[in-house]
């Protein structure tokens, strides 16, 4: 391949100025119209689950500087805001599904107005008792919320039965929410014939556009939603941001003013969706050389009351729940079930790392077990190309788990460590250190597989400068500076002559969610198409200028060149202009060679598979159960990296809230289904003194993306958010050390909590 000016630089994020000197904006700074509104969800507070016997709103109505109150009967059209099941209402009607369930919503002149307004309705719930917890749900009559789903193969009960090596063992995995730095926030402004333009704070503007128009009774093409940046989003605003956006919407309907919907944090985190916990039991064989005979297991994810993207989560935590490793026999099963909490929905990762936190236990307790150091038990079972197809029918294509592993078992000092570890535990009563390498295997793509398709739009203007727009969202990770690196490297120009854009729906239709990691491979795609495109029409001209072959043509350093004869870029594009040659395109691509049969189970969802691994070492201390994270080296395969320091950034970033996830970020409901941890006071989020000070991020010296990605590059969003699980497996570890051979009964998160009832149940002091 050439070398490449743009492509693969680590150029700084392009809002990077704007963020750190408050400068960016988002959906809260924009100047606000005169006669702006502001909306406040209203919910009853006491009761989880029952009918409303009781909703009395006069005092809100009376309330200083409320304008109205909307009701379910306020709603022109649809009372939906779910992705696609048609069970989520924007406002509930009769009777709630769980604690927070948004009844009403108040419309004041000011956000101070509403909210102080909203208290002050008296509402009355019939209550029944509410299904909370997983264990709950198992006991209940109410029926699951979706149907069980399993992989299995004709043989598992078998191989389990002659294995000679077998061990069984369960885990609880806890939620975790996503706790964006900007909240749920839209401003919705009336157009004329009854149109609106929505700026909302989303990941799915297309499902925004949607949701509004089938609530207003309106075609899609009257609501254009807008979104230039979020503030994070990390799933929680792929499927929910559509409520508030849709009371915003309906506020500026009825009223015929602009209206803002902000939610406050406690109400935020108490009225969306988290990630899903889950409850999982396995049973696994192993023969007489420690390899994988057949793998039983179960997960049982608690969903909440409605539908909204649980079916997809749950299946790509089963997609998920081999990690890296080959199970010749299998049976992988789940339950989708309903209790009455808040819907859970996507979380980075979207159930991939419940799966392989699921799939490293399973390890970790085996190697325990079996007398054996995990990192041989996790080399001898790696998809090797003899073994390589997944439980889901597609084949491994690429093999460069076991090299990622061996270069960071040496780079680490995984072995020496290993001793020293031993003989720091052993002389050492309260203290003790633990110490894991754990592989990575993730796929990319989205597994409903019409969603793997993007557009773009691209112009040239007369003066060389590029203006470029795609359905994909910028929620922080840069996927914004690395499209337009795709741009300026098609054209030959620096980057900073290709001005970014909001996303909006009238620019490129029917988007995909920016999520599963694809929104560079899917929207980088569209634009190269888009400028390509172009290219093409602007090379036929300057061919003809200079007298050349238009094969001969190079296009780069803001020229366009060949045999000694060169113009500018933008010469070029003054002379297309004059010419009549069009300089606009939209660019198309969907993701080839991927399909999934459901109801068989088999098929090959993933476009490829993003690899890396990790190794951490920490310290506990048996008497508090207090954890330190003393060491991270991690090695992970972004292919031919588009931007080296985003890609960095997303390591490092991914695996700080993936350790989060895994040892301090608690939720916490009680028996009457409210969320007790609904702020930071209760809900420990990392923070600049948990990153580990001996923090080591490498790239692995990949040749390049096997599969025809953007590039040769490979996905960085979600798979880094994985690479913790080795710091709950060094856990495990060091807990394992006061009982050896005694498996801990630790659940995630490790709370110093957690470790003490394991500690305590291992006889620890």
């Amino acid at each position: 391949m050439k070398p490449l000016a743009t492509i693969g630089k680590p150029i700084a994020h392009d809002s990077a100025a704007l963020h750190v000197s408050g400068a960016a904006t988002y959906v809260d700074d924009i100047p606000e119209i005169e006669g702006t509104l502001h909306v406040v969800p209203g919910f009853a507070r006491d009761g989880a689950k029952g009918t409303i016997i009781k909703c009395d709103l006069s005092a809100v109505r009376a309330a200083p500087g409320v304008v109205c109150v909307l009701m379910p009967g306020d709603i022109p059209a649809r009372n939906d805001c779910s992705p696609a099941a048609g069970d989520d209402p924007i406002l509930a009607k009769g009777e709630i599904a769980f604690h927070g369930q948004v009844i009403f919503a108040v419309v004041g002149e000011t956000r101070e107005a509403a909210r102080r307004a909203a208290r002050l309705a008296v509402i009355e719930i019939e209550k029944q008792k509410p299904v909370v917890t997983v264990q709950d749900a198992l006991a209940s009559p109410v029926p699951d919320l979706l149907k069980p789903y399993a992989f299995t193969s004709k043989r598992i009960a078998a191989a389990l039965k002659s294995a000679p090596h077998r061990v069984k063992g369960s885990l609880k995995i806890g939620g975790q929410e996503q706790f964006y730095l900007e909240g749920q926030v839209a401003y919705a402004v009336p157009q004329e014939k009854g149109g609106m333009l929505v700026h909302s704070s989303t990941q799915h503007p297309t499902e925004i556009q949607h949701c509004v128009a089938a609530m207003l009774g309106v075609d899609d093409a009257k609501v254009t939603c807008e979104c230039r940046r979020m503030g994070g989003g990390f799933g929680g605003k792929e499927s929910q941001a559509a409520q508030w956006a849709a009371l915003a919407a309906l506020a500026a309907h009825v009223t015929g003013r602009p209206a803002k919907c902000r939610l406050d944090r406690d109400d935020d985190m108490m009225l969306t969706g988290k990630r899903h916990d889950f409850e999982a039991a396995f049973d696994v064989g192993f023969a007489k050389d420690l390899r994988v005979a057949g793998m039983s297991a179960d997960l049982f994810a608690r969903c909440g009351y409605s539908a909204d993207l649980s079916d997809a989560i749950c299946d790509r935590a089963m997609f998920h729940a081999d990690n890296a490793y080959f199970y010749p026999e299998y049976h992988i099963g789940t339950r989708r079930l309903k209790t009455n909490t808040v819907s859970n929905t996507a979380f980075r990762g979207f159930g991939g790392p419940q799966g392989v936190l699921f799939a490293e236990a399973m390890m970790q307790a085996a190697a325990i077990t079996l007398g054996c150091d995990a990192l041989s038990l996790r080399k001898k079972n790696l998809y090797t190309r003899a073994r390589n197809e997944t439980p889901y029918g597609q084949k491994i294509g690429e093999h460069v788990l076991a090299e990622i592993v061996a270069t960071l078992e040496k780079t680490s000092a995984y072995q020496r460590r290993r001793k020293e570890i031993a003989a720091f535990n052993a002389r050492n009563r309260i203290l003790k250190k633990g110490l894991a390498l754990v592989p990575v295997k993730f796929g990319i793509s989205f597994t409903f597989t019409q969603m793997n398709q993007a557009g773009a739009l691209v112009h040239v203007y007369g003066d060389g400068s590029v203006h470029l727009n795609h359905g994909g969202t910028e929620m922080g990770q840069g996927l914004y500076l690395k499209v337009a690196q795709v741009v300026a490297e098609t054209f030959g120009i620096d980057v900073g002559h290709v001005a970014i854009t909001a996303t909006r729906t009238d620019k490129v239709p029917n988007t995909s969610p920016t999520a599963a990691s694809s929104g560079t491979d899917l929207n980088g795609m569209a634009a190269q198409r888009a400028a390509l495109a172009i290219k093409e029409r602007m090379a036929e001209l300057a061919a003809k200028k200079l007298g050349v072959r238009k094969t001969a043509l190079v296009f780069a350093g803001g020229k366009v060149s060949a045999g000694g004869k060169s113009l500018s870029f933008a010469e070029l594009a003054t002379a297309c202009k004059a010419a009549r040659i069009s300089l606009s395109s939209t660019g198309y691509y969907a993701t080839p060679g991927i399909h999934w049969d459901r109801p068989s189970g088999k098929g090959h969802p993933f476009f490829y598979f993003a690899n890396g691994a990790s190794c951490s070492e920490v310290l506990i201390d048996t008497l508090t159960g207090e954890m330190k994270v003393t060491r991270v080296d991690i090695l992970q395969d972004v292919g031919l990296s588009l931007n080296s320091a985003i890609d960095i950034g997303q390591i490092e970033g991914g695996f700080v809230q993936g350790m989060g996830w895994l040892t301090t970020e608690e939720l916490v409901f009680d028996a009457e289904g409210r969320l007790r941890t609904h702020a930071p006071s209760t809900y420990k989020i990392p923070c600049a003194s948990d990153v580990p000070e001996d923090f080591r991020v490498a790239l692995f010296a990949s040749k390049g993306n096997k599969v025809d990605s953007i590039y040769r590059s490979k996905a960085v969003g979600e798979p880094p958010l994985l690479l913790p699980i080795s710091v709950w497996c060094a856990v495990v570890d060091a807990v394992a050390s006061l009982k050896p051979g005694v498996v801990p009964q630790l659940d995630a998160p490790a709370t110093p909590e957690a470790i003490m009832r394991a500690v305590k149940s291992m006889g620890g002091p």
